[in-house]
């Protein structure tokens, strides 16, 4: 009975180790400075954003698909993100799977699971992609959001530039006895995108 009650001690106190351990390792992650590095293959509706960019405006007319997506209201926008996560802390920063999500001016336009453990040694730099593929038929049928995204992507033709607020919202996960665990609450990112990173 006795070595039950020791072997159930000692299998709990393993299993607090490893969540403080890892509680420690995404406390150092909410310390990280984080940067959207890059954006690139952007498309509507299958079309590459670039090519509906005009001078002043946003061309619908080189988007056919666009006319079929309003009437089933399914607009897709795909994209690929890179965020560029700096560890300024003495600790490793790491995370074993976590849930995102991606806001623009505060409004969610795609949420996401990255699977796999990001791991930042203390002083280091490392990049995660993050895969944006959401259904914009919301934004696109609201005609102020609408103006606000055609000043945003064509302010870079006009020789000036505009700013947005991107939100990422980071919901991590420990293991506990072997399963997934979301971490209470989210670590939030607030930056601002200037136009020129888009084209």
């Amino acid at each position: 009975m006795n070595k039950i009650i020791i072997l159930c001690f000692l299998a709990f106190s393993i299993t607090s180790c490893g969540i403080n351990k890892q509680a420690q390792q995404i406390k150092a992650l909410e310390q990280c400075d984080y940067r959207l590095s890059d954006i690139n293959q952007i498309t509507i509706a299958g079309t590459d954003v670039k090519k509906l960019v005009t001078d002043q405006s946003i061309n619908l007319v080189n988007l056919p698909a666009l006319a079929l997506g309003f009437l089933r209201q399914d607009i897709p926008l795909r994209a690929n993100l890179k965020l560029e996560i700096t560890n300024p802390s003495n600790s490793l920063a790491a995370i074993n799977n976590f849930d995102y999500i991606i806001l623009i001016n505060k409004q969610e336009l795609v949420n996401g699971t990255v699977d796999q453990r990001v791991s930042i040694e203390p002083g280091q730099t490392t990049t995660v992609p993050l895969l944006l593929n959401s259904n914009i038929y919301q934004f696109l049928s609201n005609q102020k959001i609408l103006e606000e995204v055609t000043q945003f992507l064509t302010s870079p033709r006009n020789g000036t530039e505009t700013k947005g607020m991107v939100t990422i919202k980071i919901k991590p996960s420990i293991m506990v006895g072997g399963n997934l665990v979301k971490y209470p609450g989210y670590i939030t990112i607030d930056k601002e995108v200037s136009s020129k990173i888009l084209l």
